[in-house]
């Protein structure tokens, strides 16, 4: 249907488009003037950059994550020339460089940049990012259990009522 004839030729947007577009040019025109005498930095600063994270990082918030961390290992990526690795990571979408990190899953042997993958630790994920495969081989689930038990320090508290440690 569309708009009636009598709204077609509105004056408010046109004037609108106008102001904005003398506005455009009086900033760029005073860029120009600051530029002209060394201030150009006084309108646009350098951007700030955001500093990256560091690698060493704080600790993982999960004992979980912790010990999922000593188990993967973290080889450099030109060390997986020989088994013809994807070209990017599947976490970031970036491609992999000669020098980056990689964190290589033992269960279902895809490969992420240690970072990625560790962020996803942090949230408490036990699972590979792309085929959900646990991250834990079942031969050493038993005594990955045990360890998180030891490291929680749960052990500890039970061991000392003489009740729930015999079971009565």
């Amino acid at each position: 249907m569309g708009f009636p004839v009598g709204y077609t030729d509105l004056v408010f947007p046109k004037l609108l488009v106008y102001i904005l577009t003398l506005l455009g040019f009086i900033r760029k025109a005073l860029y120009a003037a600051f530029s002209f005498f060394g201030l150009g930095d006084f309108l646009e600063p350098e951007p700030v950059s955001v500093p990256a994270r560091e690698e060493s990082g704080p600790e993982p918030n999960s004992v979980s994550a912790a010990l999922i961390r000593e188990l993967l290992p973290v080889v450099m990526f030109s060390d997986l020339a020989e088994m013809n690795p994807p070209e990017n990571c599947a976490v970031c979408l970036y491609e992999f460089s000669g020098e980056d990190e990689i964190r290589r899953l033992t269960n279902c042997r895809h490969i992420f940049h240690r970072s990625c993958v560790d962020r996803w630790m942090d949230h408490d994920q036990k699972t590979c990012p792309l085929c959900r495969t646990q991250f834990i081989p079942e031969d050493m689930q038993e005594a990955f259990n045990e360890r998180l038990w030891l490291a929680s320090g749960i052990s500890d508290f039970y061991c000392d009522n003489p009740a729930i440690s015999t079971g009565l």
